[in-house]
């Protein structure tokens, strides 16, 4: 038994308009995609835009470009190690593999310089320059160059060579990982889709309220109190 026709009748409206706007957001109707797809891949190259940090990890690295060292590294398998070997031939290293495992002695500094130019393109998306590098998959190349770096930190701590392992976890994280992750993402500043920002977090918190006050209109219309 309905109490309050005009609340349920304005309640009712509120949940049908809900719900086609609900329909309507998982319509490919933005540039082939529905509109969870286009904000989610907006913030996502939003994100992308805001975590390039290369240049700070460069800056970081530095005081330490003069540094040699000495590693042991255990790589997965045989194959992973002869890939990742190349990785370090390249940065001018010597470098001994003996089936999953490499033993490197090399400039700390070269071996950064060359892992952060290769996070760089796969930043900016230029992967087939690695490939054409190395001779493998792109990906596989900051993978590998992500797994080295774990090792590195390791074998490194256990020399106590606290700062350089310090330094080898922050490309790590902050360059080599970031660049995998958003590898694809095209980068952008916020600034440029201000507009589009302000209003899909205006029309979340707006459409939120939509349907709360709708529910809460239908109850109240169907003669239910809400009471301390």
């Amino acid at each position: 038994m309905i109490a309050h026709k005009k609340e349920f009748g304005l309640g009712f409206g509120m949940m049908v308009a809900f719900f086609v706007i609900l329909v309507l957001m998982f319509l490919p109707l933005i540039k082939g995609q529905n509109g969870l797809q286009y904000l989610d891949d907006l913030y996502n190259s939003i994100s992308k835009g805001s975590a390039y940090y290369i240049p700070k990890v460069k800056e970081k690295a530095a005081p330490l470009a003069d540094k040699q060292v000495q590693v042991t590294l255990q790589m997965k398998d045989a194959q992973q190690a002869e890939q990742t070997a190349t990785l370090f031939m390249q940065s001018g290293a010597l470098v001994n593999v003996s089936d999953a495992t490499l033993q490197i002695s090399g400039s700390l500094g070269n071996i950064l310089d060359n892992a952060l130019d290769d996070a760089d393109k796969m930043y900016y998306n230029e992967g087939v320059a690695l490939t054409d590098k190395y001779g493998y998959n792109e990906r596989q190349v900051l993978y590998n160059w992500w797994t080295a770096f774990q090792e590195m930190d390791k074998n490194l701590k256990s020399q106590k060579k606290f700062k350089e392992a310090k330094l080898i976890a922050f490309a790590s994280n902050k360059a080599v990982e970031t660049s995998y992750n958003y590898y694809g993402i095209a980068p952008q500043s916020i600034t440029d889709k201000i507009g589009v920002v302000i209003f899909s977090l205006l029309f979340y918190v707006a459409y939120t309220l939509w349907y709360g006050f709708g529910i809460m209109f239908m109850f109240e219309g169907w003669g239910m109190q809400l009471a301390h």
